[in-house]
């Protein structure tokens, strides 16, 4: 059952890494669209998840099948996701504004799918187990494939994008949207047939319309804490991303050390898991949290210095922010499921579609203002769009900004996360009173 879940990670991780790293890039750099408009294309079909997602959550809520409530739209997602991302890569030969209409349009339904596979996905945890720290023991297997996931993509689109003799950057960007969709069919049907036989637990109570899900939302302090903390987080993780590949191009100057970045970037994922959740029992989540956030603060700042310190040193601030990244991925999701049960013993509702589809909602829109942050900071400061057919020079305040944009603005941002996690109050001993209460016997302060 864990390794049936984890395994759907692959599909979400890898969907989230791809047009995180490539697509700002592919437009700018391959389709000659302007810096500005490359960052709408990338935010705009991510605001709609606002709309989709908290209806997707709203439905799989009360959906009725002989699958469960979760598992049809995790069907849906896995039929439709992967010919939508495949599309966006395999247009027509345009460039300029023609191209980014049409990678617009083909990313927006592609947002819509994974909306489908994504919301009931994130709702699935707290309804398989009732027990606090095997959530988190649940959620370690996920982010063991989550980590795969960034780990393969990241390192094999980039390297399908540059190979040589298939016709150029075009061409390498066509395979790879066939490539990586052929993986997220795989991932994403072996979660859907992989939980076959998970346990689904507590009521079945929902909110029927998007307006009590706000209200929801906006009367559970916990779930707004731990919203906007991940945001914060997300908002720092999505800007780095982006710019990965700038950086590699004009601040190390070498344009293929995209994949050796994403390596040390993710390889932590798959090595600090076991760490991370022992962390999270002896710490507290909210203690493991604040460290996570703090390294990888640390790892991005410092890699401002970059250039006075070369490319080694560069390699090991990324590793340091790796090793944040593989915390707080881990905790992020293991406080939401805490803050979805702590809600269902209280009301003694289930809605935990509620909480992840407008969870789900927010964090693919901050990272969609993540590229269009980027993106409007380099179209401000000049920066230059081209096609492999005319490469061009960058003025030096575009490749300034590029460095500085990609580490002390994702640095401002995990210190705001930081300062936010020290209001998150829920602990192990908070749902076992509630637990407690929910049963009907008093409930009593641990000693």
């Amino acid at each position: 059952m864990r390794i049936g879940y984890g395994v759907g990670a692959f599909g979400t991780g890898t969907f989230s890494t791809v047009p995180g790293l490539l697509l700002l890039f592919y437009l700018t750099n391959v389709l000659a669209v302007s810096a500005w408009l490359a960052g709408l294309v990338v935010f705009l079909p991510k605001l709609w998840d606002l709309f989709i997602n908290t209806y997707v959550g709203q439905r799989s809520d009360s959906t009725v099948s002989r699958f469960g409530p979760r598992r049809p739209w995790l069907l849906l997602g896995a039929l439709t996701l992967p010919v939508a991302f495949a599309l966006t890569f395999l247009g027509p030969p345009l460039t300029g504004v023609p191209a980014a209409i049409y990678v617009g349009v083909m990313f927006f339904l592609t947002a819509t799918a994974y909306a489908f596979f994504e919301v009931p996905y994130k709702a699935m945890p707290a309804e398989m187990t009732g027990d606090y720290h095997e959530r988190s023991s649940l959620l370690q297997w996920r982010m063991i494939f989550l980590g795969l996931a960034i780990l393969v993509s990241g390192a094999v689109a980039p390297a399908i994008t540059s190979m040589e003799g298939i016709g150029g950057p075009v061409a390498g960007y066509r395979l790879m949207g066939v490539v990586i969709g052929a993986l997220l069919l795989i991932a994403m049907l072996g979660a859907f047939f992989g939980t076959a036989r998970a346990p689904v637990v507590g009521k079945v109570a929902t909110e029927h319309s998007l307006r009590a899900q706000l209200v929801v939302a906006r009367t559970n302090g916990m779930f707004l804490v731990v919203l906007v903390l991940s945001c914060a987080q997300m908002f720092a993780a999505s800007v780095m991303l982006a710019g990965t590949p700038y950086f590699a191009t004009y601040v190390l100057g070498h344009p293929e050390t995209t994949t050796a970045l994403f390596v040390f970037l993710v390889g932590p994922i798959l090595l600090t898991m076991p760490l991370w959740v022992r962390l999270s029992t002896r710490l507290e989540k909210r203690g493991a949290m604040v460290l996570s956030s703090a390294l990888f603060l640390a790892g991005a700042a410092g890699l401002a210095l970059t250039p006075q310190f070369g490319t080694a040193y560069a390699y090991g601030c990324v590793l340091l922010v790796g090793v944040g990244y593989a915390g707080f991925q881990l905790l992020q999701f293991s406080m939401l499921s805490d803050v979805i049960v702590h809600d269902s013993l209280v009301t003694g509702k289930r809605r935990a579609g509620v909480f992840t589809g407008l969870w789900t909602a927010s964090e693919t829109v901050v990272m969609g203002l993540g590229a269009l942050a980027l993106g409007w900071i380099l179209g401000a400061v000049g920066f230059v769009e081209s096609d492999p057919s005319t490469p061009v020079t960058q003025p030096a305040g575009a490749v300034d900004a590029v460095l500085l944009s990609t580490t002390l603005l994702p640095a401002l941002f995990m210190a705001i996360s930081i300062a936010l996690t020290l209001r998150y109050t829920l602990t192990a001993e908070t749902l076992a009173e509630a637990g407690r209460a929910a049963e009907g016997a008093p409930a009593q302060t641990a000693s």
